[in-house]
């Protein structure tokens, strides 16, 4: 080494004092980038080896806005049409009628069992045709009973179908048997077609609480977010609203002498109905917002206008046969807004990018709020 030169150390000395004084902006030239001094760890590199177990860097970026392709669903809407909104609507009919048609037989009011009946061959019929056109094929349906499976909605929903359809058809078809001759052949269908009938309206009504209800498993059980976040009330309203269709059909049909049990079903069926309708529009956050604007919003608005008109008119009018019809027919079209807005809802929260996104990263950040340390369940310092 020169001895004319200063020693390494003073040089070192020489460059950090004026470091110190004139900032690492004026020392690393024109066009570079400031260099951090070398004590401090600008990414918390050893803290973050520690936490996950590697290296990397921590790349600060700022929080991304939502948004979605081109403005596109995350999620493809449902491909059902009206025709699986009425068959909501006529299954849940058919259930109730039949439940209503079992109290009328165990009662000894025949008036309140003929029309429980009837309906819910009508009701179960038109399901069948409306579950049929969604399918595009008859033959479809005949297919799905190749198989039983209980974890499939709707597997289960259409081996329920099958067993409740005969059962109430041929309770319906009994309720001719006083119209046919008293001999020859038909003479035994007359005799025999009463006992048939008693003991198919108890198979009907046995199926008809898992028939009401597997429609709402049915929806929750899909990736649409307001059905699918909505599994434990969307069951209770079906049945609410089973019950409650089920009392318009006897209040509609039967004198007013027979219409006790119609009225407590009426009853039933709006609370369970009315307590799940308010837990839909309110325990979901976000996803309740479907349910509460638009034409689902409309809907149900109305339905609970109507379930709750109708259950009053049918205490208030125990004498008049008039105020007892209005009100069963007040049920009757509760029970289609309520369903009509269960379906619409859904579907309108599918078609939303943000009703899939925001719920998700909402759930993410309370499982890493949840976390120890935040760096998820059961790590530790040295990443688990």
């Amino acid at each position: 080494m020169s001895p004319d030169r200063a020693p390494v150390g003073d040089l070192f000395r020489r460059f950090r004092e004026r470091l110190a004084a004139d900032g690492p902006e004026r020392l690393v030239g024109p066009g570079l980038a400031p260099q951090p001094p070398r004590g401090v760890d600008p990414i918390e590199r050893s803290r973050r080896k520690g936490r996950r177990g590697g290296g990397g860097e921590q790349i600060n970026v700022p929080p991304a806005e939502f948004t979605s392709y081109y403005g596109r669903p995350i999620l493809k809407p449902p491909v059902w049409k009206w025709d699986i909104a009425a068959y909501l609507f006529t299954g849940g009919l058919a259930a109730g009628s039949s439940l209503l048609a079992a109290g009328g037989q165990l009662t000894g009011r025949p008036a309140l069992r003929r029309a429980g009946r009837v309906t819910s061959l009508a009701a179960v019929s038109a399901s069948a045709y409306f579950l049929i056109h969604d399918l595009g094929k008859p033959s479809r349906f005949h297919h799905m009973l190749r198989v039983a499976k209980p974890t499939s909605p709707m597997s289960v929903g259409t081996w329920i179908l099958s067993v409740f359809g005969p059962a109430a058809g041929l309770a319906a078809v009994a309720e001719a048997a006083p119209w046919l001759p008293e001999r020859g052949l038909l003479g035994l269908g007359r005799r025999l077609l009463p006992p048939a009938g008693h003991a198919a309206g108890l198979l009907a009504a046995a199926t008809a609480p898992a028939l009401a209800t597997y429609t709402g498993v049915l929806l929750a059980d899909t990736a649409v977010p307001s059905w699918h976040d909505a599994y434990p009330e969307l069951p209770i309203i079906f049945a609410g609203s089973a019950l409650a269709s089920g009392a318009g059909v006897g209040l509609l049909a039967a004198p007013t002498t027979q219409a006790g049990p119609a009225r407590r079903f009426a009853v039933a069926g709006a609370a369970l109905e009315l307590w799940g309708s308010h837990r839909v529009e309110n325990r979901l956050g976000l996803l309740s917002e479907p349910y509460a604007t638009g034409t689902p919003g409309r809907l149900l608005r109305a339905g609970r206008a109507l379930t709750a008109a109708g259950v009053a008119g049918a205490l208030v009018g125990r004498r008049s046969r008039l105020l007892s019809g209005l009100s069963g027919g007040a049920l009757l079209a509760a029970a289609v807004c309520t369903r009509f807005g269960i379906f619409h809802g859904g579907v309108a929260s599918a078609r939303d990018p943000k009703y899939t996104v925001l719920p998700q990263r909402e759930r993410a950040r309370q499982r890493e709020a949840q976390a120890p340390d935040g760096n998820g369940p059961g790590a530790g310092p040295t990443g688990g």
